[in-house]
């Protein structure tokens, strides 16, 4: 398979980044018209329009150009987009409106501004005190619109812990640390699969199971990227880091096992059957190139991300659209084959991905080289 070259990657990844701002604000029709009858929070559905977790997605990735130092105009634009949300009112606190205060603590950090702190010191706050638990203190996938009762998701480990593990290296708050590492601990435990290393899609504690046992692509590319963000993140204690990388290293082998020859993976990792996904596919190759630098999983796994490179290319279209993007999907209860008919949709996440796929790409090149001569 030919690499893609880096003219290429360029030209692909400058569409993306020039939609990108405007896909903060993108519109989420079908989530809208649901929160009018299904709006836990009972308050002012508006609030939600810009603020949940596909612009947490997209947040993150825009900080990420900026602190790699190419895109220093960035930060205007965060601290427009964070102070017009500010100003509006955010809305209430749960696995998905949590996401945006990742990027939001990182940003708080380094400009010193109390109005950009203040609102992730008392979110990380409410998270101790406030957060649904299940069982044996899990962070229950409370969202805006499902109760989810009992039950642990992949996502919450991206959308929620990696902010509260954020906040206790900002404020060397022993509490928020400790939390957030007990809660990849807990996630692990019962999301990973004994077999593979692939991971569910969820764990509910009033049935114990995990639901129709689905090996969803793009919940398990939240773990890719969430260990080696957190292990980044964290000075947690040696055992919980040596815990964490096995764990990833699992996983990353099984990827490499399920891999289709096109370089993507199946919605369902393990079903050939299922369509082929690009935010997944985006999500492994950021997450495993981001392993690999940090010396996480053995530098050969970039092969994995340089098979999936030019098909995410090809499906990013002249108006930087990514396509191949699965609709944003809740838990598959009952059938294998509701996570087979979910329709595609162009989703900020997908674009964020992408970007942050190709950004890696090119900011670990000559490692790439390294390791695929």
């Amino acid at each position: 398979m030919t690499t893609p070259t880096r003219t290429a990657v360029l030209e692909k990844l400058a569409l993306l980044t020039r939609r990108l701002p405007d896909d903060l604000y993108m519109d989420d029709a079908a989530f809208m018209e649901n929160m009018k009858s299904c709006n836990l929070g009972c308050d002012d559905i508006e609030r939600y329009k810009c603020w949940e977790w596909p612009q947490g997605i997209g947040l993150f990735c825009l900080w990420k150009l900026f602190v790699s130092g190419e895109n220093p105009e960035t930060l205007t634009l965060l601290k427009s987009y964070f102070d017009r949300q500010l100003q509006i009112g955010l809305p209430t606190l749960n696995v998905n409106t949590l996401s945006p205060m990742l990027a939001l603590s990182f940003l708080a950090e380094f400009t010193r501004e109390e109005r950009y702190l203040a609102p992730c010191r008392l979110s990380a706050d409410w998270m101790l005190e406030h957060f649904p638990r299940t069982q044996q203190g899990g962070f229950q996938h409370t969202t805006s619109d499902a109760v989810n009762r009992e039950e642990l998701w992949t996502d919450t480990v991206f959308m929620s812990v990696l902010f509260l593990a954020n906040m206790g290296r900002i404020l060397n708050d022993e509490r928020y640390k400790q939390e957030a590492e007990y809660q990849f601990l807990l996630h692990v435990k019962y999301l990973q699969n004994s077999e593979t290393g692939l991971f569910y899609h969820g764990w509910t504690f009033e049935g114990n199971h995990n639901f129709t046992r689905a090996l969803w692509a793009r919940g398990n590319c939240w773990l890719t990227i969430a260990i080696p963000e957190y292990l980044t993140i964290s000075s947690c204690d040696a055992a919980v880091r040596r815990f964490l990388v096995s764990a990833l290293n699992r996983q990353v082998d099984a990827l490499l096992a399920c891999q289709d020859e096109t370089g993507m993976w199946h919605t369902l990792l393990n079903d050939p059957t299922s369509y082929l996904e690009a935010s997944a596919t985006a999500g492994f190759g950021y997450g495993i190139l981001l392993a690999a630098e940090a010396g996480l999983i053995p530098a050969d796994r970039r092969r994995l991300a340089q098979r999936a490179l030019a098909p995410i290319l090809d499906n990013i279209d002249l108006c930087g659209i990514v396509n191949r993007v699965s609709y944003g999907t809740s838990m598959g209860r009952t059938s294998l084959e509701f996570y087979k008919t979910i329709e595609f949709s162009p989703m900020l996440y997908g674009q964020a991905l992408a970007t942050l796929f190709l950004h890696a790409f090119l900011q670990q090149e000559e490692a790439w080289n390294r390791t695929t001569d």
